[in-house]
């Protein structure tokens, strides 16, 4: 005997309602055909689920129990189906996704919070690598999607889709000339000796601030080198060097470090953040992209203003 999704909804309603007429009109059916089906269905377990009485029908103790059981299996192959279709219209699922260091002070917490709120069933799964690193495994399906800092390398085979601008600001020890300055032209700053990122460590910042300083007519000197942005700070507060870090990291504040904006040709330190993924990427990863654009203010944030070091 095959316990099919309808026998089985036959027994539960009929379990529930306690009367043959009434399930049968429940389920848009006669009560011969039902009746039958309880039947079978009692022959099929070897075992008698109904007492008649002449109101209506009693469970037996296996009645019971089986009405029980019946009514889970129900209910979680309809759940397994609605998954399935949530699954297809991408809103459940799990997506791997990728980040660089210098994203996770401000941009990947506001998209775990917008996700959260907005699309409860997926879940993110998060790993911290070099862009090179993300985008080869986006490119191989090892990562569904990777938030990077443009410009990256290589990247043959993957999409690029901007989630957001970020400028760059001047970090400087309190006890620097330049601390209480509002703002600095990047060409006052041919003089200054710069902590820097190590080859491959945050490479995109690196690149670009090479870039900036080249296009206004000097070569950063370097004093040291860091593999990351708090390590950047710390020679920064120690009084050794200045260092060029994201607005959002300038946000959070440092006791000992003043941030300066820059003026004038500013414009070359503005940041590109962008998401990766696989041209032929999967609804949970198209629901998250679409996600990512329709809360873009949100996950850029606004204009962000230094905050203010106390003497």
């Amino acid at each position: 005997m095959e316990l099919t999704p309808r026998l089985l909804e036959q027994f539960v309603v009929l379990a529930e309602e306690r009367h043959f007429g009434h399930a049968a009109r429940r389920l848009s059916m006669s009560q011969p055909p039902l009746s039958q089906a309880i039947q079978r269905l009692e022959r099929g377990l070897g075992a008698s689920l109904l007492e008649r009485t002449g109101r209506g029908v009693k469970l037996t103790a296996a009645g019971v129990a089986f009405a029980a059981d019946a009514k889970r299996l129900l209910e979680a192959q309809h759940a397994a189906m609605e998954r399935v279709r949530r699954i297809a219209r991408g809103v459940e699922g799990t997506i791997q996704l990728g980040y660089v260091s210098s994203l996770g002070y401000w941009h990947l917490p506001q998209l775990l919070a917008v996700a959260a709120r907005e699309l409860p069933g997926i879940r993110l799964s998060i790993r911290q690598l070099a862009s090179v690193v993300l985008a080869e495994q986006v490119r191989e399906g090892a990562a569904d999607l990777a938030l990077v800092r443009m410009p990256v390398a290589d990247l043959a085979g993957v999409q690029v889709h901007e989630v957001a601008k970020e400028r760059t600001v001047l970090a400087v020890p309190l006890s620097h000339p330049l601390a209480g300055a509002a703002s600095v032209p990047l060409s006052r700053l041919r003089n200054e000796e710069f902590v820097t990122a190590s080859p491959g460590a945050i490479s995109e910042l690196r690149q670009l601030v090479h870039d900036a300083c080249r296009e206004a007519g000097f070569e950063p000197r370097s004093r040291a080198q860091a593999e990351d942005l708090t390590s950047m700070l710390g020679y920064t507060a120690a009084g050794m060097c200045v260092s060029f870090v994201p607005e959002r990291v300038a946000a959070l504040g440092h006791p000992s470090v003043r941030f300066v904006p820059l003026e004038g040709d500013a414009d070359r330190l503005v940041t590109t953040v962008a998401a990766l993924s696989r041209p032929a990427a999967d609804p949970a990863v198209a629901t998250m992209l679409e996600l990512m654009q329709r809360h873009r203010p949100e996950i850029e944030g606004p204009n962000a203003t230094p905050p203010e070091t106390p003497a």
